[in-house]
């Protein structure tokens, strides 16, 4: 995989840098600047290094289909950034045609055009015709075969950009602990997570299924889970999964009516959910198992979070996160919902890497390479 430091001379040079500036919006206004931050560092090396900088990405918000705020939050981080709200037409030719070495230019939001999600070859083609090199440094969005992930190396000279780099440097030793190693993962659906959860079963020595992806576990091992979220699909991969004692599941829980708030919550333990009840996190006593094995482990992974996080189910997930944060292990995170929860802390710095992609994260665990990257190496 070529990099950054293989470029022999950027002055001058017109840069398609694919970014990731799809960040929380609320109110027309970016509300968490994580993957902003996370763009940084390619973005002022090249600037340094004299290239005209265009940089596009994509906001899958249906309220906020532009990428405008992201350009109003980048003028914090980036002097005399600019936007022009058009991907490849006459607008954002002359924009580009315009820049001075060392500029910045925010192209609007990709997913404005439907041939970006089509991968189609001649849109492909018509965002390379932009640049003179492609830089790829969203590593969120490398699990897909988009055109502006996969088509554009057709065309132009690719490199990772430095938050890629980092990124497939550190999934990679995630993908070789050093023991004791714990790895949790959360969120849902079973069918995503389970290639992931077979290669990590080989790699770590304990591995906690929580979220909702748990509860599909909790049933099949004979618990009740009263009206919680199950998929009640892949039920015998699921039972042989509960077979390998390097798995753990949740031990009690906090359930609350369906459709009910944090605050109409209860603790129960295994066996005393009832009918009308649904899990939506995990208890106080996972929690206390998790921060132990955490305690005593140098390498932690964590993806998903372990609650309903969304709707106010939030004390598992930032338990675990406050625990893994001062457990001393090599930890690596990553997942929306997970960062969010570090944020909210404020305990960031005290983990050794998050990562940007959540869905990507998982498929390089699982497969150890993203058709984003592989495009890079063709």
């Amino acid at each position: 995989m070529r990099s950054l430091s293989d470029i022999q001379n950027l002055n001058g040079v017109r840069v398609l840098v694919r970014a990731a500036l799809n960040v929380p919006v609320a109110g027309g206004k970016v509300v968490n600047t994580f993957r902003l931050r996370g763009a940084l560092p390619t973005i002022n090396y090249l600037r340094e290094k004299g290239a005209k900088v265009i940089l596009m990405s994509h906001i899958s918000h249906k309220e906020t289909p532009s990428l405008a705020p992201m350009w109003e939050a980048m003028k914090e981080f980036i002097p005399n950034v600019q936007f022009v709200a058009d991907i490849v037409g006459d607008e954002a030719r002359n924009a580009v045609a315009a820049l001075a070495p060392g500029d910045v230019l925010i192209l609007e939001n990709l997913r404005q055009d439907a041939r970006e999600e089509g991968n189609d070859e001649e849109f492909a083609r018509e965002l390379a015709s932009l640049g003179e090199i492609f830089v790829q440094d969203t590593f969120d969005v490398c699990h897909r075969e988009h055109a502006s992930i996969v088509g554009i190396p057709k065309f132009l000279p690719s490199y990772a950009g430095l938050l890629v780099e980092k990124e497939v440097a550190e999934l990679s030793r995630a993908l070789a602990p050093v023991a004791p190693s714990l790895a949790v993962v959360g969120g849902a659906k079973f069918s995503t997570k389970e290639p992931v959860l077979k290669k990590l079963l080989t790699a770590y020595d304990r591995v906690f299924v929580g979220g909702a992806l748990a509860n599909d576990f909790l049933k099949l091992a004979g618990n009740p889970v009263g009206v919680s979220l199950v998929s009640g699909e892949h039920e015998e991969d699921i039972k042989e999964l509960l077979k390998n004692d390097r798995l753990v599941i949740p031990v009690d829980a906090i359930v609350a009516p369906k459709g009910g708030s944090r605050a109409e919550g209860r603790v129960a333990e295994l066996g005393d959910v009832k009918d009308d009840e649904a899990i939506l996190d995990i208890g106080p006593k996972t929690v206390e198992m998790l921060a132990e094995i955490a305690q005593n482990s140098k390498s932690v992974l964590w993806n998903g979070p372990l609650g309903n996080y969304e709707n106010g189910f939030t004390d598992g997930t930032e338990g675990v996160a406050r625990a893994i944060a001062g457990s001393g292990a090599h930890s690596v995170v990553g997942g929306g919902d997970t960062i969010a929860a570090i944020e909210h802390l404020g305990i960031g710095e005290q983990f050794s890497f998050i990562s940007t992609g959540g869905g990507a994260m998982l498929d390089f665990l699982a497969e150890g390479t993203l058709p984003g990257i592989e495009a890079l190496n063709s």
